[in-house]
């Protein structure tokens, strides 16, 4: 009896699997490789990654922030460039700094009343002495912002739609940190006298206005700024 010899195809499909089996492991060991290449990476500067600006509550917090020269610049109001190179106008929460300068604008409008009031608030002093505040407020602000870059907290609330965003300043002062608007009232720099708001840290918008009359309170005590006339 003659014996039947087996298919010619076996071995054909026996090197078909191992094949198989090697070209998978293959893609497995080059597949973390590819997406690695293929994964978005961050756009880079000189520092390491630009980083999107953190959210803080209600607020984005730009850290870094540098002082732009600008004429309108004042001890309340300033131009900032942001990490991201963006440059925009803010004004601080709770507190108004006198105007720096006497100003007569077109159609006959002046600044003066402005002042007045401001004088008045700031226990009753002439408006040429409040213009002297506004000076010594502009120079601290500019020295402050100007001497390291510093964090700002801003929901970007323009209330008169003028491109100005009213937002909260973190600056090194003595060494710590403290937030700007706080450092103005208590050298008697400014009146407690704009739109307010919850803090940054979650510190509640009538807690924070309690503790800058308290400082306003030892301003005038110590006569700091405009309370030592």
């Amino acid at each position: 009896m003659i014996a039947k010899s087996k298919p010619k195809n076996s071995w054909f499909t026996v090197l078909l699997i191992i094949a198989a089996v090697a070209l998978w492991a293959y893609n497995q060991s080059q597949t973390p490789q590819a997406a690695e290449r293929e994964a978005p990476r961050s756009k880079q500067t000189a520092g390491g990654p630009v980083r999107p600006p953190a959210k803080t509550r209600a607020y984005e917090t730009h850290r870094g922030c540098t002082l732009m020269e600008a004429r309108g610049n004042d001890g309340d109001s300033f131009l900032v460039r942001l990490p991201n190179g963006k440059k925009a106008e803010f004004r601080l929460y709770f507190v108004d700094a006198p105007e720096s300068a006497f100003k007569s604008y077109s159609g006959g409008q002046t600044n003066h009343r402005r002042i007045q009031d401001q004088a008045a608030d700031l226990g009753g002093i002439t408006p040429e002495q409040a213009v002297e505040i506004g000076k010594k407020a502009k120079a601290f602000t500019t020295d402050a912002l100007a001497s390291h870059p510093f964090d700002l907290h801003t929901s970007w609330d323009s209330p008169f739609n003028d491109n100005r965003f009213h937002a909260f300043v973190e600056i090194k002062h003595h060494g710590k940190s403290r937030w700007l608007h706080e450092v103005l009232v208590e050298k008697g720099l400014v009146r407690i006298h704009t739109k307010g708001a919850d803090l940054p840290d979650g510190t509640p918008s009538a807690k924070s206005k309690a503790r800058l009359l308290e400082l306003q309170a030892t301003a005038k005590r110590s006569d700091a700024g405009a309370w030592g006339f």
